[in-house]
């Protein structure tokens, strides 16, 4: 009765086959749709964010931040959700865009997670240059033997100053584990984050050292406003396991701290001031205020913030009144304060002192937005405003400091405001006098890494690499070996004419029902449904510390180039039913939307940015200037002037169909218009000459025109990948259910 049942059934095939196709049609539209919609609502958001930050000034990023490459990137976008700070980067015209520049602090995470290394972390920008020591891809200075890592180095972020510094240690550990043991392998200064993670990885790569801090462990943490939250993201240390929370304080991370360096069972020298480092590499003598220290390398890990950056007004120096950071909110009950600046710490400043004291407290910054502190503290320090319990003195600066008051320019008037302390949260500079008397070169930084400054790799970027090569390679002869050996298994089956293969002596075991077939389509199913690893990896939070984007994205190509070629082993080579052919249509599609996506969809220069379209553009402009020229020369009246606007004229987004349907209209009309104001000219020789200059500039207008409308076309392969994708597991889901209707279970007995 079951086989009558089934039977029954395939004898309504062409029906039952339109109204399933007719289904997957309707959802996979359903599906694009909604993607395309969601997108464009997305983009046009972001899109808003940018501009509105451009208004305010608020597009200039402070320091490290990211830069994409519109060239290399995709459009994946994992890049977007990683962020500590929030929506830093957004989608503009399809690709990563940096939206929020001025509240990017360089957590880094977006260029960890993108997955074709379309994004890099620079210093600086074309406008605001930033100077930082020069080092090569081991954090080692110009004068060799001496390292820096941390805020000194650019990287402000604990997480960050933690990574170099146990980079630092294990680049030296395989240097200095065979040498004498006559002085310290490493003399360390500074206590703080990148100064301790340095001696941990120097205690786990068995060197000896000395760890030198001019005031408390901790470094300038140590003199962070109480309950301060400074750290967000958890690393891993040696003789400490993960270290840090989603939220923790001031007082926890030194509380941590001082667990690690038990653990670790060093010492770390408090009060201990380095004034000078000589000698060479290999045997240093750091002359501090405690006498000297010997050791054979130097790392430099102490910040920037020692040297606080100054207001540079009259008064500044006028007794203690004007202080660089806030420790002990209560010393300033009942007074009035002024804090200057705009970033975290000056909000965090304000706030504390609004909140646990009776202070008298306002606030001056020179900006009129504020740009690169946290949302919260912006929140927050709204809302005090609004309440009147903070005065805030928006794009204003301080002129002078008085003994009971200073003076304010604001709203282009000089104001004498009553005043006992100030506190400037300025930010630090660099110790360049240190610096230089320690033979460290600086670099001034234009939107550019100190590698590529240097015209140097990263060691870390070099080992990924080499490590991704060897996946890549290591997947393709995988590949190369299942292939082959499917091939071998049935090659003289396989070889066999279609009609002939039921007398073949395999045919029972090769066949697609066969259990060599059957079990070839049931392993490639299940290797095919880990291809969606890759869409959980770049979505689900709990995965994304597990293995790099980039490896997943591998595997992922790996198993998609894979896939069809062990199906086709699966079906013998053949298609039986149309239910099957769907699949392998809709398998063979969304490898090639795929392979468009991942390699064909950057070939295509994305806007102005891009150096090919950058070069078209300016020969366009070029062209347009000379045709202007001639123009003006001639003293042409305006008919021609209005012909030649039609070629200079920015091409509007149009779909690449629109582009050729609109080419041959262009064309004649045109050719039209050249004849109308043909008789405007001197003398033929100048009609031709014209006529010959326009057409070069309607060519190029053109050319820019088709790589635009290119880009807007292959920009929604990713919406067919996905939805094929979707419709695949559809058509696969059925497959199975039809295979185990018609009684194929062998594998279930």
């Amino acid at each position: 009765m079951h086989t009558t049942l089934v039977l029954a059934v395939l004898e309504k095939v062409p029906v039952l086959d339109l109204l399933l196709l007719g289904g997957l049609v309707a959802f996979g539209l359903g599906l694009g749709w909604f993607m395309l919609r969601r997108r464009a609502r997305r983009e046009a958001a972001d899109t808003a964010t940018l501009a509105q930050a451009v208004k305010e000034g608020r597009a200039e990023p402070m320091t490290l931040h990211p830069v994409v490459d519109l060239d290399r990137c995709i459009g994946s976008l994992s890049c977007l959700a990683v962020c500590p700070e929030g929506d830093i980067l957004g989608v503009i015209d399809g690709k990563a865009a940096l939206v929020n520049p001025s509240a990017c602090i360089g957590h880094g995470k977006c260029e960890l997670e993108c997955p074709v290394n379309a994004i890099s972390l620079v210093f600086g920008s074309a406008k605001r240059g930033v100077d930082l020591p020069e080092v090569n891809e081991f954090f080692e200075t110009s004068r060799k033997g001496l390292h820096i890592v941390g805020e000194l180095g650019g990287m402000g972020l604990i997480k960050n100053a933690i990574t170099q510094g146990l980079q630092v240690a294990r680049h030296l550990g395989p240097q200095l584990k065979a040498s004498p043991k006559d002085i310290a392998d490493v003399i360390v200064v500074g206590g703080g984050p990148a100064g301790l993670a340095t001696a941990l990885g120097l205690k786990e790569q068995g060197l000896t050292f000395h760890v030198l801090e001019q005031e408390s462990l901790g470094g300038t943490i140590a003199h962070y406003p109480r309950q301060k939250v400074v750290m967000s993201e958890r690393v891993e240390l040696p003789f400490y396991g993960k270290f840090g929370d989603a939220l923790i304080s001031k007082e926890q991370l030194l509380e941590s701290w001082q667990k690690a360096v038990e653990r670790g069972g060093f010492k770390v020298h408090t009060g201990v001031k380095v004034e000078k480092i000589d000698g060479d590499d290999g045997a240093f003598t750091v002359q501090t205020n405690k006498g000297p220290v010997k050791g054979k390398k130097v790392v430099l890990a102490i910040g920037r913030r020692g040297t606080p950056r100054k207001l540079g007004v009259p008064g500044e120096e006028l007794g203690n009144k004007v202080t660089y950071r806030l420790i002990d909110a209560q010393q300033y009950e009942g007074a009035r304060v002024l804090v200057v600046g705009g970033g975290d710490a000056a909000l965090e400043a304000a706030i504390q002192l609004a909140d646990e004291t009776e202070a008298e407290v306002s606030l001056s910054y020179r900006q009129p937005e504020f740009g690169k502190a946290r949302e919260a503290n912006k929140k927050r320090f709204k809302e005090l405003v609004e309440s009147g319990r903070v005065f805030a003195f928006m794009a204003s600066q301080v002129k002078a400091v008085k003994e009971r008051s200073l003076t304010l320019e604001f709203q282009g008037k000089q104001l004498d405001l009553p005043n006992d302390f100030v506190i400037a949260c300025l930010g630090g500079e660099l110790p360049t006098e240190f610096l230089s008397k320690s033979g460290v070169n600086l670099a001034r930084l234009h939107g550019e890494s100190l590698t590529a400054k240097a015209k140097r790799g990263s060691a870390l970027k070099d080992a990924s690499e080499k490590k991704h090569r060897r996946l890549s390679f290591g997947l393709f002869v995988v590949a190369a070996l299942i292939v082959a050996g499917l091939f071998v298994v049935g090659q003289d089956y396989y070889r066999t004419p279609v009609a002939a293969r039921l007398h073949h002596p395999g045919h029972g075991f090769l066949k697609p029902a066969g259990p060599w077939g059957h079990g070839v389509g049931i392993v490639a199913t299940i290797v095919m449904m880990s291809n969606f690893i890759y869409a959980v990896r770049k979505r689900w939070d709990r995965l994304k510390g597990f293995s790099s984007i980039r490896t997943w994205l591998t595997f992922h190509q790996f198993v998609g180039f894979l896939s069809p070629l062990v199906i086709v082993f699966h079906a013998a080579f053949q298609s039986k039913n149309q239910l099957a052919t769907l699949t392998a249509a809709a398998m063979t599609i969304v490898v090639l939307t795929g392979v468009v996506g991942r390699y064909l969809y950057a070939l295509v220069p994305s806007d102005a940015k891009s150096d090919d379209l950058a070069s078209l553009s300016r020969r366009w402009k070029s062209q347009g200037e000379h045709l202007e020229n001639e123009v003006t020369r001639l003293e042409l009246p305006e008919s021609v002037r209005a012909l030649l606007g039609l070629a200079e004229r920015r091409p509007e987004e149009d779909s690449l169909a629109s582009f050729f349907m609109h080419r041959p209209r262009q064309w004649l009309t045109d050719t039209r218009r050249l004849r109308e104001v043909w008789h405007l000219f001197p003398t033929p020789a100048h009609g031709r000459e014209f006529r010959k200059d326009f057409s070069k500039l309607r060519r190029l207008q053109s050319q820019v025109a088709f790589f635009r409308s290119l880009k807007r076309v292959m920009g929604v392969w990713r919406v067919f990948h996905v939805v094929l994708a979707v419709l695949l597991v559809i058509l696969i889901g059925g497959h199975i259910a039809l295979s185990l209707a018609l009684g194929y279970r062998w594998i279930f007995s």
